[in-house]
């Protein structure tokens, strides 16, 4: 469903993804974990269609999302860590607007909308005005504006910022029934209990590549760190890459 070759990005002489390689399949929860600055927003920007690589591939469901970049997004959701929303819509105006987008229209498209507000506990404030939701409330309607259109993969920037438990919970229920329905979920996050606890599989990207992929029993058996929780499983990789850098650069 996600396929990732060699993906490459420059700025001037610096290099924020050094030939990246990833393959997701369909029905996982991928989790791509990193510390800020080690490439996962430049990554997923690439891969919703909003930055260009500087070499490499991102192919969604089969479509090259450089050369084929509307039948790419139209299989894909997309929530940004920080999603843009139209204040003075109420929230099930913005909903029917962003379906109309994605060319999801009449009776259809209120039965979306109805059921993904009820799914986020938004019905209550269906109509009222965006600009007086919580930050809580913005996030889910943000999810729910990225399901409308039923992707095929859902990528994912950091979704549990700023959400409460009851929140975090009810969006970290949801993506495991959408992965179990057949949807691929990329998510990104700094926020490792998370990835642990909802992650197929995992990458950990430090500085621009990958330094770690895999199940996490497969990451701890390679780093030797068997029955490590993934915080400390992370701290020691990240570490070890960094130690490994600076050697090589003295």
């Amino acid at each position: 469903m996600i396929e990732i070759k060699q993906l490459t990005k420059n700025y001037g002489s610096f290099e924020a993804l050094k030939g990246i390689s990833l393959e997701i399949g369909r029905g996982e929860i991928f989790g791509f974990l990193g510390v800020n600055g080690a490439g996962k927003t430049t990554t997923i920007k690439i891969m919703a269609g909003l930055l260009k690589p500087s070499s490499g591939t991102v192919k969604i469901c089969g479509y090259d999302i450089q050369r084929e970049p509307e039948a790419a997004k139209a299989v894909t959701g997309y929530i940004p860590d920080r999603p843009y929303m139209y204040n003075k819509l109420t929230g099930r105006e913005f909903l029917k607007f962003m379906g109309e987008l994605y060319k999801v229209n009449g009776k259809e498209l209120e039965e979306r909308v109805s059921r993904l507000l009820e799914e986020f506990s938004l019905t209550e404030w269906q109509n009222e005005l965006i600009e007086g939701y919580s930050h809580g409330m913005k996030q889910r309607l943000a999810t729910c504006s990225a399901l409308i259109h039923h992707p095929k993969v859902l990528i994912v920037d950091e979704p549990m910022v700023g959400l409460d438990p009851r929140g975090a919970r009810l969006l970290k229920d949801s993506f495991r029934e959408y992965a179990k329905g057949g949807m691929t979920i990329f998510l990104s996050t700094h926020t490792l209990n998370v990835a642990e606890e909802v992650a197929d599989r995992l990458a950990i990207i430090q500085g621009g590549e990958i330094i770690a992929s895999g199940t996490l029993s497969e990451i701890r058996e390679k780093a030797g760190s068997n029955n490590t929780g993934l915080e400390k499983l992370f701290l020691q990789l990240t570490q070890f890459h960094d130690e490994a850098y600076d050697g090589a650069v003295l």
